[in-house]
């Protein structure tokens, strides 16, 4: 899924900024609700529905940006990413020299 969503255009920035957003959206959608329903328990329940997005779009926006971190690895090493590659060559190019020993 996250893939679909980097190559439809979809950036970490982007959903981070969603995040942001609907934590504002849950204050507005909650005093709006209150002062035109005048009903707080509507009001919790209008912030809090609105309030559960932004662990949602955070969420997507750490797999976005950790595929775009993959992306531009695959790119800089000549078009290869770390799936085609042999585990060994894998960790030492992400490792450098300095390849972690095995237990």
């Amino acid at each position: 899924m996250i893939k679909t969503l980097h190559k439809m255009g979809l950036r970490s920035h982007m959903m981070y900024t969603a995040g942001m957003a609907s934590i504002g959206f849950t204050v507005v959608s909650w005093v709006l609700s209150k002062e035109y329903e005048g009903d707080i328990a509507r009001a919790d329940r209008w912030g809090l529905f609105v309030g559960e997005w932004a662990p949602t779009f955070f969420a997507l926006g750490v797999g976005l940006r950790i595929e775009e971190m993959r992306h531009e690895s695959g790119m800089s090493m000549g078009g290869q990413g770390y799936e085609e590659m042999m585990p060994d060559e894998a960790m030492s190019r992400r490792y450098g020299s300095r390849t972690p020993t095995r237990i």
